[in-house]
């Protein structure tokens, strides 16, 4: 079974996170802040991680730069990330971030379906 982690602050998109992807083969967990993530991460070793851009008072590019730390050093194993950007000038972030896909807001089920599905 596949395990997704989502970090959002935002009730509206972790409901449609876990209506697109939750499902007998995936599991859907969420943390509401960045600097949850990676204690939630090494309890629960997902296999994707999605970062809101905004995420409280730690933002997804920190925590995605934090991630990335915790993977080269070996305390995390490799996980594959993808970003919800506010909007389409916020691209180059997600690439700073180095993370591994990314969706800009508003969202549709079906492009977090294909995107996840394509990175899981």
């Amino acid at each position: 079974m596949a395990k997704v982690l989502i970090a959002t602050g935002s009730d509206v998109i972790a409901e449609k996170t876990f209506a697109a992807l939750a499902t007998k083969d995936l599991t859907v967990s969420r943390v509401r802040r960045g600097e949850d993530v990676r204690e939630t991460a090494l309890a629960l070793e997902p296999d994707l991680i999605i970062l809101d851009l905004q995420i409280g008072n730690m933002g997804g590019v920190a925590t995605s730069l934090d991630l990335h730390h915790e993977m080269t050093a070996g305390r995390l194993k490799p996980t594959k990330i993808m970003m919800l950007l506010d909007r389409k000038d916020d691209l180059w972030i997600a690439s700073e971030a180095k993370v591994d896909a990314e969706l800009v807001k508003p969202l549709t089920a079906l492009h977090l379906r294909k995107t996840a599905e394509s990175l899981l």
